[in-house]
C-alpha cells in the first residue's frame, strides 16, 4: 500500500509562545499547509509531564490555538486540535512503550536537561514522553515533521520505533496486505530557513526557551512594541570592535549570528543580505550595533504586532476557539482511529 504524504507537528501549551517557536516551526507549518495535508496539535498531554495548574493549562491551550491561527494557520485547510481529545495518542503510546527499549530512552538528552540532578523525582511521563511523541506522529502515519533542531533526536527515536514495530510484526503486517512489510513510515524532519534554531537574547549558546527564568531572553508573541524594543535594545552582542566581515566569521560570534538570523527570517531575506545590513549600519564605539538593532526592532514589531493583536481578539471569544478544537479533534480521530484499529489487529488484540 502506498503511503500518503502527511505532515504532523505540535507545541506544548506551557508558557507563552515566543519568536523561537514562530521562526523555528510555525513559519514552516504555514508554508506546508499550502502543499500538504497538515495536522497541527496542541500537545497538552506532554504539558502535564511536569505539574500544571488546571486553570492556567486551559487558558494556555486556548492561547496556543489562538497563536496558531493568528500566525497564519487555517483551521479549514489544516487540522488544529488538542492532543487529549484524541485517545489514539495515549493508546498508541502504550504500545510504543512496549516496543521502545530503555537504552533508547536513556540516550535522550532533553530528559537529562529537564530532570536536572534530581532525576528520581521526575515523573515517569517526562522520561517516557518521547514514546508519546512518536505516537503523536505515527497515529496519523505522518511522513513529514516540521521541527526545530532540538527535536531531531526525538524524531530519530520515532523512526527507530517505527522500524522496530515493522520488523517485530512483519508477518502480521504483510497478512493485512502491506506487501512490503511497512506499516509505519520513517517520518522525515523538515528543517528549513535562516533561523531554525533561535537562540536566547542573553546567551547565544542557548536556545530561546519558555523555561528560561529571564523574560529578557526571549521575545514572546504577546509582547507589545515597547517590550520588543527594550529586549532587542538590551540583547547581548559581544565586545569585538568591528562587525563580522563574512558569514564564516559570523558563525564564530553566536550572539551576533543569532540577531542576524532573526532579522533574515523576519524580513524574508538571505542571511548574507542581513549581514550586509549589519555591516552598513555599524558604527565605531560601544554602540556599534545600534543601527542594526533599530532595523531589527522595526521588522520585528511590523511582523509580530498584527499577530499579537489577532491573538487578543481571538482570546475574547473562547467558545470559538473551543469550536475550532472540537472540529479539529473530530477530523483527527477520523484519521487516527482506523490506523489504531489496524495496530491493535497487528499486535494481536481482540476488538469488539
Amino acid at each position: 500500500m502506498e503511503l500518503q504524504e502527511r505532515v504532523f507537528s505540535g507545541m506544548q501549551p506551557t508558557g507563552s509562545l515566543h519568536l523561537g517557536n514562530y521562526l523555528g516551526a510555525m513559519v514552516q507549518w504555514i508554508e506546508m499547509q499550502k502543499t500538504h495535508e497538515c495536522i497541527y496539535c496542541v500537545v497538552d498531554m506532554h504539558a502535564i509531564t511536569v505539574w500544571q495548574d488546571p486553570k492556567e493549562l486551559r487558558h494556555a491551550i486556548r492561547q496556543v490555538t489562538a497563536a496558531y491561527i493568528a500566525s497564519g494557520l487555517d483551521p479549514k485547510r489544516s487540522i488544529l486540535f488538542n492532543q487529549s481529545q484524541v485517545s489514539a495518542h495515549a493508546e498508541l503510546a502504550w504500545i510504543f512503550n512496549c516496543v521502545a527499549r530503555l537504552g533508547w530512552l536513556n540516550r535522550m538528552t532533553q530528559f537529562k536537561e529537564k530532570a536536572g540532578k534530581d532525576r528520581e523525582a521526575a515523573s515517569v511521563g517526562l522520561y517516557a514522553y518521547p514514546n508519546l511523541m512518536a505516537a503523536d506522529i505515527l497515529a496519523y502515519r505522518a511522513t513529514h515533521v516540521p521541527v526545530g533542531e532540538d527535536q531531531k533526536q526525538h524524531l530519530e527515536l520515532a523512526r527507530d520505533i517505527a522500524q522496530k514495530f515493522n520488523n517485530d510484526f512483519r508477518a502480521e503486517i504483510e497478512a493485512k496486505g502491506y506487501n512490503d512489510g511497512i506499516f509505519f513510515p520513517q517520518p522525515e524532519p523538515v528543517i528549513t530557513g535562516p533561523a531554525t534554531r533561535v537562540m536566547s537574547l542573553r546567551d547565544g549558546t542557548k536556545k530561546m526557551s519558555k523555561s528560561e527564568p529571564s523574560d529578557m531572553s526571549r521575545i514572546n508573541l504577546m509582547d507589545d512594541t515597547d517590550a520588543i524594543s527594550e529586549k532587542i535594545k538590551k540583547a547581548k552582542t559581544d565586545m569585538e570592535p568591528a562587525p563580522p566581515a563574512n558569514l564564516e566569521e559570523l558563525s564564530t560570534r553566536p550572539e551576533i549570528d543569532n540577531l542576524v538570523g532573526i532579522y533574515a527570517a523576519l524580513a524574508g531575506v538571505s542571511k548574507q543580505a542581513a549581514l550586509d545590513l549589519l555591516i552598513s549600519t555599524s558604527t565605531e564605539g560601544p554602540s556599534i550595533f545600534t543601527g542594526f538593532k533599530r532595523a531589527l526592532t522595526e521588522v520585528a514589531t511590523q511582523k509580530l504586532g498584527p499577530i499579537r493583536a489577532e491573538i487578543v481578539r481571538l482570546m475574547d471569544d473562547p467558545a470559538e476557539i473551543d469550536r475550532v478544537l472540537a472540529d479539529g479533534s473530530t477530523r483527527a480521530r477520523a484519521i487516527a482511529s482506523p490506523i489504531l484499529d489496524e495496530v491493535k489487529d497487528i499486535v494481536g488484540f481482540i476488538r469488539s
